[in-house]
Formats: C-alpha cells, structure tokens, sequence
C-alpha cells in the first residue's frame, strides 16, 4: 500500500471513528434532548433547566475539583519526589523503578477516572438539595436544644453534611493513594513523603472534627430514648462525648500540621489512644448512664424530652389544630332525628369498591380491551341535593387486544385512548340488586345535565402507559359502534411535533421503536404524547413532592378532569415521630390533569407552608394559587385519604398530650379491624355526607372510628371536613370511658352470632352462590350510632356481585332487610320480616281504624308497606307519620285479639 493510500485510509478510519464517538454522544444525551422538548412542549421548559443546569454545574464543578485534587497529590508532587530519587540510584534500580512507576501510573490514571465520574454522580445527584439550601425559608419554630430555626434541620443541614462526607471520601481516596505510591517507590520515610502525608491527614482529620460537631444535631434524630428525638442521655452523655471527640481530633489535625516542621510522634500517638478511647467510651458510657441514672428515675428525667416530641410531632402532622369535642351517646334514635338527617341516609354507601368495580366490569366495559382501573368516591350536586357518588373511567388497555391486534400500529397509531366513565349513586340499588348507573355506556349517557360529557376521550390516566402519536395519516379508534367503529382524530394541544428527521431518530431512540423513524404514516404534523401515566406525567414535573396514590376523575364542563393530591415532606424534622419514611407532611398542593389535552395545573392550598414557599421560590412557573381553580373543580376537592390515614395513625398515640399518659401509654387508640373476603384486616377511612353535631347542614367528609388498644369497643371518631371554608378541619369526638360503645368487630361478631342472619347467610352460601361482606360503615347521627353493612350475593357461574341484603346494628338490636330502609324499620321499630302480600291500599293516618282482626292486619300491612315506600324516597316525615299509624294498627289488632 503507497502512502496515499495508507494517508486515505487513515483519514476514513478518523472519520468513522469521529461519527461513531458522535452517535455515542447523541445516544447518550437523547433523554435529555427528548424531554427537553417535552417540557418545552408544555410551557414549562424552565423547570427542566433549572434542573439540568444545576446538575450540570455540580458535575463540572465536582469532576473538576476532584481532578485538581488527585492529579495534584497522585502525579505532581510524588513525580517531583521520585525523578529526585531516581538521580541517586544506581541504573538497574533506576530502570526498574521506571518501569513499575509506568505501570502504576496507568493504573492510577483509571482509578482516577473512575473516582472522577462515580464522586461528579453523587454530588449531581444532590441538585435538589443544593437548590432548596439557596432558597431555604424559616419554619419560625426553633429546636430546644440547639434553639436553632427548624429550617436548618430541613434545609440546610443535609447539604453540609453531605458535603463534609464527600470531601472526607475525597481526602480518604487520595491519602491512599498517596501511601501506594510512597510505598511503592520505598520512600514513605522520605521528609518531603511525610510532609504530604503529613498535611492530607490533617486535612482528614479535620473534616472528621467537623463531622463530630455535626453529629450533634443528628440526636434530635435519635430513637435510643424514651421517644424519638434526643433524650437524657443524648443530652448529657452523647453531646458531652461528641465535643471532647471533636477537640481531640482536631487537637490531631494541629499536630499533624505541626510534624511538618517538628516532628512529635508521641503526642500522635497519644491523640491517636485517646481518639479510640473516647470512640468506645461513646458506646459504653451512654449506656451506663442510660441504665444507672435514667432507667431508675426515666419519667422524672425524660418528661422534658417527650413534652419536645409531643409538640414538635403534632405540629408536623398537622395534629395541633384538631378540635377535641365529647360525644355523648343519649337516648333513641327518633323519626325526628331521622327526618332532620336525611341527607346522610340518602347517601349512606352500600356499594363497596371491591364488588363494584366487579360489576362495572361485567356491564360497562363494553369491550375486552376496556379497563377500570380504580373505583373513586366524590360527591355532586343533583336536583339540588348533595349526593355521594361513586365513579370509574374506562381506560384502554392495549395489553388486552387479541394477540394478533397487538401491532405497532394498533398500539401507537390507532387505539389511543380511553372513552367516558360510568357512575352511580352510593345508595341506589335497581330491582336486579345492581348500581343505578347515572352515566353509563358509549357514547356517555348522562341523566343529569350536570353530569353530561361532551369530550369523553382519555388520552391520560392511571393506566394509560403507551406512549401514542397522533395526526398521523392513520385515523384513531374512538369508540365502538355495533358491529363498526367510530374514528377520530386528536384536537388537543399536547405532544411533541415530530416535525424533523433528528426528532425523529432520537424518539425512536428513546422508545427502542424503529417504525417511528421508518413509518410512512408519520408526518411533519404528527406529534409523539407520552408521559401520559398520570403518577409518571406529575413526578416528571414535579420530583420534590410526594403523590396520593388515589387520584379521581370529576365531570365538570363536559370534560374529564383528574383531581390529584401532593404532598410536601420531610424525614429531617427535629423531635418529630417518623412514620411511612416521614415525619413531616402538608397536603399543600392539588394538581389537576386534563385528561384530554393532557393540561397539568399545581395549585398551592397551603401557601404557610415553608416548604412549597422554598419550591414557589425555585420554580416559579410551576404554581399557580388555589384562587385560580375553576370553582366547579373546587367543589370536588376533597380530604385525601392517604394524608387522613397517616394523620389517624400518628393520632392515635399523640392525642395524649400529658407526658405521663403518653409515657405509660395509658390511652393508646388503634383502627378497629373488620373482615373483608374472610380475611381480618385494619379497618380503612371512608367518606360520607353527614351533619356534625351542631352543624346546621351536611358535608361530604372522611371519618374513620377508634378502638383502644387490643380492644374492641370504640372510644372516639375521627374526621376531617372537605366542604366550604371549614375545608381540611380535623377533629375528634370522644365517647365517654363509663359507656360501653360496639366497635365494628363486636357488631359483626353479632351479626354472625344472630340465628335468624347466620341461618340465612349459611343456606345462601349453598345454593350455588356465594355471600360478599362489603364494607361495614359506623355512622354518627345525632347522640347515636347507626352501623350499615351491605350483603352481596354472587353465583359461582357469575361474576356479576348483586347487593341482596342490607345488615343494620342499632343499639342492642342487629337486623337485614331488602334494603337499607327494611333494615331501618326493622331496627327501629321491631318490625318482622314480612313476605310481600297484595295488600290495600293504607287507610289515611289518623282516620277511623277498621274492625275485625283480619282488617286490621291486612291495614298495619298496608302502613308497614306505606312507610317502606318513604323511606326508600327519602321522605321521613311521610316514613314518620306512616309509623305512627303501624303503631296504632297494632294496637288495636292487639286489642281485639284479646276481645
């Protein structure tokens, strides 16, 4: 080969090399180019900057010092050292020595890469620390001991304790590396060796007194005590230890310094002794005073300390501003007082989620490739009442076409979004024992006018996972329309265009999908949607906060809009009792996601709080005041639930404000436990329509019980309000310590010890079906308690639940009836099951009563069927009126029975 050739074949062998660095390159940067667009695509391109850059930053920032560090102490000084030596040796050592220098270099130059990128990783990973550390804000509560601003411990402190751990790491590699090389070339006693040394141990050392004077605060994180936080003895034996740690140590990183100079190998030795003895006496003398001095007297010692906690976790949970009210359970439940509560009987839930999902499955999918994902709980207003609904969307779930469906194009192109939902009222139950459906099937069908959905698409929602392109040549699947379809083509503003071969390529990259580079369907106009998963499209956006994981669908306008709940947090809070990996939350921010054009809005409801004022500060862009909620979204906010139940939890040991109750553990409260599916679980909060005591009307609200510890009578309720300005108020209502209340294991103990109830419960579990406990629900009216448990029966041919029976406790009496308001009627007034016969029609209340005992059975019949008619109507004064006449019937039936 001539040298022109040789010349030709280099420069291509260069230029392949160059355009495969080059793809190396763009590959690796795809991600962010693809979600660059993403976030440009939905105006908030800003956020993703503010991120990017800041991590950037860190990583040039860290791989540079990091590179100046060891080249300086691993190649500069001990080159200087070891071409010094080499002039005085003899030349098979200088040849040798050359040699291994070389190879240790190369070996050095890789540890040194690799230290590089993995030290650059870490600290880049800290890019929210180090941002919300320059925005931090006060929380104006300070910790006892320190008396420093509770922002230091959440803000600021876990960015200098990172720091301070990262340079350790750094100073530790490179001392080690320095005694390698010295080691190496047999010159580790070599004065200009021990003055490097020498200096890089003091440095350690220190940083690691640095350290000790950090750890000072980590005890307000301590759990060795009485309660979480620091204690007697953090106070008085682990602090104490800490400082003289800290002297000694530093006192070693001046002696260090000082062997530059003189050298003093003693006094090293003796802060070396004294370093390891003060490191085991800070095991053995906390533990002494622990056991000797605080164990005898921990009450008397502790009392301060769990007085901290108690104040410190209750204002981190929100647990400060509960109301605390008795409820003091008095006589009978009245027709009065049903009257006055029909808004909470209209709505009493007999339709738990778990069987109604079922039965939404079976009659409202409509297709195979349909799924409900969730069944969620709100409330709206209908013919001017307020009712508690229950509702599902109908997501697509391409996963369940037939497998010979499954094509790019079917999955990517076609089927690209779910259609509609379908909702019923909590309390409604048609002949066939199903779910009143008020939207059902598809297209929608409303039967009210505030429930009518004009864009039924969902193009984002909890299981929506595939990412889809639109505007394509290829028309979208809508909807099933008999034996056809109905075709669409997406209005909505999301998406990224694919409007050029690099967009194009890098998605395809992304996705691993070469048709969405190949595809002739796709055009300059189509646009690529994805993040669409409603938990995956919000933490893309918003990292630093912590998701319900409950979000739920609301009819308003027309549209499907999801509601979804975010949280601050914080595991760093000082004193405060950790629980679910936190130990700090506010329900600050509502998101609500657009489930068509895909709209993500975060609105700040809690704007005190320290938190989301840090974040407000960092992204401006993001936030937006709840005042710009649309009002007819507001009115679907609610209490979430998953904030509920850690806030009940906690609650249950922490509304003990006395530090020797809360000590001794006097009043311990716990969820009571249910069965579900025959298996015996913590029974969850739910929400109802219900009027507080006092309260002049009825609020949606979650409330859930309280038993006292390994018991089961109830103690007290919970609730929390989600309506008009009382929204997010806590409160409690305790029942007296002298009464005896059922909790809800003592009722369904009950139930099923009633021989009439376990006779009919045991033949329908034999005849071909079987019996589905829902949920049962513990509902306060008025000084009473009323406990509600629906009955479903399924047959093993089926899976289609229907609710048959309604179970009803009341005081010392347990019924089932067709339905609640047989139930009612037979708790309250002892009334028997009666089979239907073809009665009169009732006399009018208050008229003549008719003669003979025949008559007058056939009229307390016809009252009996009058009053069940009422009720089902939620009509309680007719209910009531027609009672009264069933009593006087009665009477006289009686009356002339003895004649």
């Amino acid at each position: 080969m001539d040298k022109e050739s040789r010349r030709l074949a280099l420069g291509c062998a260069i230029a392949f090399g160059v355009l495969l660095a080059l793809f190396a390159l763009f590959t690796s940067l795809v991600g962010v180019y693809t979600d660059w667009l993403w976030f440009a695509s939905l105006g908030q391109l800003s956020i993703y900057q503010t991120r990017l850059w800041t991590q950037v930053g860190l990583w040039l920032a860290g791989a540079l010092l990091v590179m100046v560090v060891l080249i300086v102490n691993w190649f500069v000084v001990p080159r200087r050292l070891l071409g010094r030596i080499q002039l005085t040796m003899r030349n098979p050592r200088r040849v040798a020595l050359i040699v291994g220098a070389r190879a240790l270099t190369i070996v050095l130059r890789v540890i040194a890469g690799l230290v590089i990128v993995v030290m650059a990783a870490a600290i880049s990973d800290q890019w929210m620390t180090v941002l919300t550390f320059s925005k931090a804000m006060p929380f104006g509560l300070s910790d006892p001991i320190f008396g420093l601003d509770v922002g230091f411990y959440v803000f600021r402190l876990p960015l200098v304790r990172f720091l301070v751990g990262w340079l350790l790491g750094l100073i530790a590699v490179t001392l080690l590396g320095d005694a390698v090389v010295y080691l190496f070339a047999q010159q580790i006693r070599e004065r200009m060796a021990t003055i490097h040394l020498s200096v890089l141990g003091a440095l350690f050392l220190a940083g690691k007194a640095v350290d000790y004077l950090l750890q000072r605060f980590a005890l307000l994180e301590s759990s060795e005590g009485a309660v979480f936080g620091a204690g007697y003895t953090d106070v008085h034996a682990q602090l104490p230890l800490l400082y003289l740690l800290t002297g000694v140590v530093a006192l070693g990183a001046i002696l260090l310094l000082a062997n530059v100079f003189v050298r003093r190998y003693r006094l090293l030795l003796a802060v070396g002794v004294a370093w390891i003895g003060l490191s085991l006496l800070g095991s053995a003398y906390p533990s002494f005073v622990q056991r000797f001095t605080v164990q005898p007297n921990e009450l008397a010692l502790e009392r301060p300390y769990i007085e901290h906690n108690l104040r410190f976790t209750r204002y981190a949970y929100g647990l400060d501003t509960i109301q605390e009210s008795d409820y003091q359970v008095k006589g009978e439940l009245t027709i009065q007082e049903l009257e006055a509560n029909a808004d909470t009987l209209d709505n009493v839930r007999l339709w738990d989620w778990r069987p109604l999902r079922t039965t939404y499955e079976q009659l409202q999918e409509i297709r195979t490739y349909y799924t409900f994902p969730d069944v969620d709980v709100d409330r709206y207003v209908l013919d001017g009442r307020l009712r508690e609904v229950t509702l599902a969307a109908r997501e697509l779930d391409t996963e369940q076409l037939r497998e010979d469906a499954r094509t790019w194009i079917n999955q990517h192109l076609i089927y690209t979004h779910g259609y509609g939902l379908c909702l019923s009222i909590v309390s409604e139950v048609s002949e066939e024992g199903l779910p009143r459906l008020l939207v059902r099937d598809i297209p929608p069908q409303s039967t009210d006018p505030a429930l009518a959905i004009t864009r039924p698409e969902i193009y984002f929602g909890e299981k929506t996972t595939n990412h889809v392109i639109v505007n394509t040549s290829e028309d979208e699947f809508d909807y099933p329309k008999g034996d056809e379809n109905v075709y669409t083509r997406y209005q909505g503003s999301d998406g990224v265009p694919l409007s050029n071969l690099l967009r194009r390529i890098a998605f395809a990259l992304r996705f691993n999908s070469t048709p969405i580079l190949l595809s002739s369907a796709i055009g300059p106009e189509s646009r690529i949607l994805f993040h669409r998963t409603l938990s995956e499209r919000v933490q893309t956006l918003a990292p630093m906060l912590l998701f319900d994981q409950d979000p739920y669908p609301v009819i308003v306008d027309g549209r499907i809009v999801w509601l979804y709940d975010a949280y601050t947090w914080s595991n760093r809070f000082p004193y405060s009792e950790p629980t679910w990996n936190l130990n700090y939350i506010r329900n600050s921010v509502k998101v609500t996601l657009d489930a068509y054009t895909g709209e993500t809005t975060f609105y700040v409801v809690d704007a005190a709080d320290p938190l989301i004022q840090t974040y407000q500060a960092l992204f401006p862009t993001l936030f937006s005041p709840i005042e710009r909620m649309a009002p007819a979204l507001r009115e679907h906010v609610r209490y979430p639930e998953q904030l509920f139940t850690i806030q009940a939890e906690v609650y249950g040991a922490y509304h003990m404000q006395d530090p020797r109750v809360f000590y001794n553990k006097e009043d311990l409260w716990q969820a009571p436990t249910e069965t579900v599916e025959g298996q015996e679980t913590w029974m969850a909060p739910y929400y109802v329509i219900m009027r507080l005591p006092g309260a002049e009307q009825a609020e949606f609200m979650m409330i859930r019980p309280y038993v006292p510890a390994d018991k089961q009578n109830m103690i007290a309720w919970l609730y929390a309000d989600s309506d008009g300005p009382d929204y997010g108020q806590l409160g409690v209502f305790k029942f007296s310590k002298d009464a005896l209340i059922y909790g809800p294991a003592q009722v369904e103990a009950r139930i099923n010890q009633d021989p009439y109830i376990s006779q009919q419960l045991t033949l329908w579990n034999q005849r071909g079906s079987s019996v589905l406990q829902g949920n049962l629900i513990v509902i306060p009216i008025d000084g009473t308690l009323l406990y509600v448990q629906p009955l479903y029966l399924q047959a093993e041919t089926s899976q289609l639940p229907e609710l048959k029976r309604v179970l009803v406790a009341y005081g010392n009496r347990v019924a089932i009836g067709n339905d609640l308001a047989t139930g009612l009627l037979q708790v309250l007034a002892e009334a028997p099951v009666a089979a239907p016969v073809e009665t009169p029609a009732a006399p009018a209340p208050g008229g003549p009563q008719p003669t003979g005992v025949a008559a007058l059975a056939r009229s307390a019949q016809a009252h009996y069927e009058a009053a069940q008619n009422c009720l089902q109507q939620g009509d309680w004064a007719c209910y009531g009126t027609e009672l009264e006449a069933l009593e006087g019937a009665l009477q006289a039936l009686v009356a002339a029975t003895e004649e």
